[in-house]
């Protein structure tokens, strides 16, 4: 304890100096009236007192009226803009107030803020800069970053590597009329189906399986009274969801348990209780390349968030904060080009990234990872980096100089931006050096599973009331052998499961995963394989089925709308996939099918039929001891080719005018339907 300590009092000394460094400088008025950004006017209620504005505090917010001009054709923006509605992104009221740790000694502050509705009481979801609705907001003031970017260029990194990060908006801020200077307008950190898709946990959620999630939470120094909620070695790890206040001690040690767990077996690569099945291997990788091309001094220890949905595995993320990173002059030395972050011998985390790193089995994920996201044209290539930075630079260079002129803080910015290009390039190259090799999991085998069945919007029934409660996917075994399940689960938030250890898939074998498994059988006769956590949703969503280091077996992704057939939206329909041959994610290989045919018969089961000759020239044709009532014939990518109606034991099909290759042909008759491949001579 006695270093960490020390290494705290050294960081709070570095960070006065800086302060009274940066205070130094004169802080000046000027003339603001219009820029190429958007601009945020923040005007804050009077004091009743004295009739003056209110003056901003850490806590709590207070009341004020907040005007975003933004022109929607993207020309340039006015102060006088803000009276006509038509230039207006957001007009209301906010409640606001100054947020972050070091960075409130700093003179330019940093602001959270809450849009309210006209009651000044109640949430205000709105899209900003075509976010997606929320009510809770940040303003970036880019303290201790004189190159004006690591943030906004860091949290772009995340989000192209396919994860959530903040996403953010440059604007120029007036305050009760004072110009306050360049901004990032952004997204706060927090439970929502568009930021962190975790369920909100409540307080009453202390027993199995709610316990589980969801939770969010992080390694971070404690500002605003908020109380530690557990340590790890040296590191505060801090509650965000639930709020402190609301946490049970239950609930606490549950989530501590989780971290305990992932140290304990950050070793094991067994599929029973080994890494694998504590964490989302991805996510953990992409935090951590992120924030080491970066060289975050801050991460690990200190602004480091973890998120975990009910009965899932825990997530690294989202990343944030990265004004001391890129070898940023403000960082005590910590930002280095030749040392990684979470063993840097100062200011490092908990010991579970060193034990992950030191495994072979993850190091591989790592490396291999890695050397995916450097390749010429992907989102951690240095030349990608570089020209991001220069399109960042050309947007907002209007502001800069107004920037510099109002605080003071940048000096030589030219020099600060080449040196992070030339930290990206440096940083590179030492990563590439030291990061390992990957052959060992260069080539995955995937066991054969193909996603089969959707019903996303169930219709209801007197008997079976509730939507939600009849959800269910099938998953097929396109495969000639038995599948062990061990490690496979559903990796996309939203909806959450994991097979359980040893669990199995028979050869060419079908199972059921539903929303509640009580229902299914009741409705179905057939009890289902598992039951999922969360729900489908009714308009869209991608499911993703992954193996244990979350390699992607089978995704789709489905739609409400055409071309997506419509009727298995509330209709009584549910999503049947035509043929395990087709792109699953092509909206044409799949058909509207009655929830109730899962209680039937199939086609096979009750007809026999023969398809002949196959291969063929031009012609198919069909006999079947039963009426065949239609035939639709698909190639591979889903598109349908023939369509015939029909009422006869005998099918001619003439496909003369089509190309030779291989065809899906389905039939159907009272019974449902079955598909078979043909070939084209």
């Amino acid at each position: 304890m006695k270093k960490f300590y020390i290494t705290q009092l050294n960081t709070i000394s570095t960070i006065i100096l800086l302060v009274v460094f940066i205070t130094s400088y004169s802080v000046t008025a000027q003339t603001f009236t219009g820029s190429n950004l958007p601009i945020v006017i923040i005007t804050t209620d009077n004091d009743p007192s004295t009739n003056l504005p209110l003056e901003i505090l850490d806590e709590p917010k207070i009341l004020a009226s907040m005007k975003i001009i933004k022109r929607p054709d993207g020309t340039r923006n006015f102060i006088s803009d803000q009276n006509t509605p038509g230039f207006l992104n957001y007009s209301g009221r906010i409640g606001i107030e100054i947020r972050g740790s070091s960075t409130q000694l700093l003179p330019k502050k940093q602001y959270g803020l809450t849009t309210l509705k006209a009651d000044n009481t109640s949430n205000n979801n709105v899209s900003i800069f075509g976010m997606p609705e929320e009510n809770d907001w940040i303003l970036n003031g880019l303290g201790f970053d004189p190159s004006l970017v690591r943030d906004y260029m860091a949290y772009y990194m995340s989000r192209q590597l396919g994860n959530y990060a903040s996403r953010t908006q440059f604007c120029e801020v007036v305050i009760n009329g004072d110009y306050k200077g360049l901004y990032v307008f952004q997204e706060k950190i927090k439970s929502d189906e568009n930021r962190v898709d975790v369920l909100k946990i409540e307080k009453t959620d202390n027993i199995l399986p709610n316990i589980t999630g969801g939770y969010i939470t992080k390694a971070d120094k404690t500002t605003g009274g908020d109380p530690i909620a557990f340590w790890m070695d040296e590191t505060k790890f801090v509650h965000d969801l639930p709020k402190s206040k609301n946490a049970t001690t239950e609930q606490t040690q549950y989530i501590e348990g989780v971290f305990n767990k992932l140290q304990d077996h950050a070793y094991d690569n067994d599929l029973e209780d080994g890494y694998k099945t504590v964490i989302d291997v991805p996510s953990f990788v992409d935090f951590m390349l992120v924030n080491e091309l970066c060289s975050n001094s801050d991460v690990y220890q200190s602004s480091t968030f973890f998120h975990k949905d009910r009965d899932g595995k825990l997530r690294a993320g989202p990343v944030w904060d990265f004004n001391l990173s890129l070898g940023s002059t403000f960082a005590n030395g910590d930002s280095q080009v030749d040392q990684w972050q979470f063993n840097n011998g100062n200011r490092i985390g908990p010991p579970f990234w060193t034990y992950l790193f030191d495994n072979e089995d993850f190091r591989c994920y790592l490396a291999k990872r890695w050397n995916e996201v450097i390749a010429p044209g992907q989102p951690l290539n240095k030349e990608v980096l570089i020209a991001y930075i220069d399109n960042t630079l050309s947007y907002i260079s209007e502001a800069i100089p107004r920037e510099n002129e109002r605080w003071g803080t940048l000096g030589d910015h030219t020099n600060d931006i080449n040196r992070v290009k030339t930290f990206i390039e440096e940083r590179t190259t030492w990563i590439t050096n030291n990061i390992g090799p990957f052959s060992d999991c260069s080539t995955v085998t995937l066991p054969p599973l193909v996603i089969t069945k959707i019903n996303y919007n169930p219709k209801t029934s007197t008997a079976f009331a509730v939507s939600s409660d009849l959800e269910f996917i099938a998953i097929k075994n396109i495969g000639n052998q038995e599948i062990n399940l061990s490690g496979i689960y559903l990796r996309q938030l939203g909806l959450t499961y994991q097979f359980p250890y040893n669990s199995t898939i028979e050869a060419e074998g079908t199972i059921y995963l539903a929303s509640n498994s009580t229902i299914f059988q009741n409705k179905y006769g057939i009890a289902p394989f598992g039951q999922f956590t969360r729900n489908l949703s009714n308009k869209s969503q991608k499911i993703v089925l992954a193996d244990a280091y979350g390699n992607t077996i089978d995704s789709v992704e489905y739609f409400d709308a055409d071309p997506w057939p419509t009727s298995a939206d509330g209709g009584g329909d549910y999503l049947d996939l035509v043929s395990t041959s087709l792109d699953n994610n092509i909206a044409s290989s799949w058909v509207a099918k009655n929830d109730n045919a899962l209680s039937t018969q199939s086609y096979l089961a009750s007809s026999s039929f023969t398809v002949y000759p196959n291969p063929f020239s031009n012609r198919v044709i069909i006999q079947s001891d039963k009426v065949v009532t239609g035939v639709k014939v698909f190639t591979v990518f889903g598109a349908l080719v023939q369509d015939i109606k029909s009422n006869s034991e005998n099918i001619n099909v003439d496909l003369s005018g089509h190309s030779p290759g291989l065809y899906i042909i389905t039939i159907y008759n009272q019974n449902g339907f079955t598909s078979k491949e043909i070939i084209k001579k």
